[in-house]
């Protein structure tokens, strides 16, 4: 199953999906500029081999729910969205407000 939601942070809509997998659920919000997403994200792919797209993301690791997601630490982010001041460390919720 797929679903996809509007979710309000601070006033400000953006876009919550989780998909339904076999054993796992991936986990996204995104924003217009860039999204956080669970540990299923690949950081250093879009670092090293999609480098010149300059893609705003964040990932956070053992999360399971949207909600989840917005509080957990990132785990790792684009050097792109470190050019935005995301560091890891740094909450979902602020890095999406980074994002908007």
């Amino acid at each position: 199953m797929v679903e996809v939601k509007p979710l309000l942070v601070e006033g400000r809509q953006v876009v919550a999906i989780s998909v339904q997998l076999p054993k796992t659920t991936l986990l996204v919000v995104t924003t217009d500029k860039g999204y956080i997403m669970c540990g299923a994200l690949d950081v250093a792919l879009l670092n090293e081999r999609l480098a010149s797209r300059n893609i705003i993301a964040g990932r956070a690791l053992g999360v399971r729910t949207i909600e989840e997601l917005m509080e957990a630490p990132l785990e790792s982010v684009t050097a792109t969205a470190e050019e935005l001041g995301i560091v890891p460390g740094m909450k979902g919720r602020d890095a999406i407000l980074a994002m908007l």
